[in-house]
């Protein structure tokens, strides 16, 4: 049985780390690297020529930074299929609850491990959301449920549509909280947890995990808690 190949595009200033990542990535073989971006700009270009599966999105470079690349990509209709994974040095970083509104599936930290971030890659292209439970739930309570920030992702009205017990897993799920986490907690199977997510998501038209949080908070299904000190 043949394997589908992952295509990767590659963007970030530094060199030496986008040699380190294309090493490493293309090591793999359910992993290829399509192109390398060093900025923003390059990186929306290349998404548009080669349509890759993921972006491997640095957050900070110059010129068109990692930030307005994503909400070019996530906006494009002929890139509704690539995902952006952003790779950050602080996950607390208030750049990345704004990639995640604009449409980013996740965030991993840069001092992540080889397997880590290649775990990461797969989780993110197979379409859920990389969000850390520890990291999710301060960066989420403190900058998604803004008003300022972002489109809104979907009418409030539409949480009408959920079972109750959507709904009560999509609060649990933008805790950051995992299939085999909301599972035990209310005494059902992990496949059971993961099929009321993607109803859910399929109710409310969110490409992928990380936007059901985002419309979580935004619909007030979920109230934003001060970070703790």
């Amino acid at each position: 049985m043949s394997t589908t190949t992952i295509r990767v595009l590659l963007a970030d200033d530094q060199a030496l780390l986008r040699a380190t990542f294309r090493i490493l990535i293309d090591s793999c073989d359910d992993l290829t690297v399509v192109g390398e971006a060093a900025d923003g700009a390059e990186a929306l270009e290349l998404a548009r020529t080669t349509h890759p599966d993921l972006v491997l999105m640095d957050i900070r470079m110059p010129g068109t930074d990692g930030l307005a690349a994503t909400t070019a990509i996530c906006a494009d209709p002929d890139l509704a299929a690539t995902r952006v994974l952003i790779l950050t040095t602080f996950e607390t970083d208030e750049y990345v609850a704004r990639a995640l509104r604009a449409g980013a599936s996740g965030f991993l930290g840069k001092d992540a491990g080889a397997d880590e971030l290649l775990d990461a890659i797969r989780t993110v292209a197979a379409g859920e959301a990389l969000l850390s439970p520890v990291a999710t739930r301060a960066l989420v309570a403190r900058f998604l449920a803004t008003p300022e920030h972002g489109p809104q992702l979907a009418a409030p009205e539409l949480l009408a549509e959920l079972t109750d017990r959507e709904r009560e897993v999509m609060a649990l799920a933008a805790e950051g909280k995992s299939n085999d986490t909301i599972a035990a907690e209310l005494f059902v199977s992990p496949y059971t947890a993961r099929t009321h997510v993607h109803r859910a998501m399929t109710k409310l038209g969110a490409r992928d995990r990380a936007q059901l949080v985002v419309i979580a908070y935004q619909s007030g299904l979920v109230r934003a808690t001060p970070p703790a000190p």
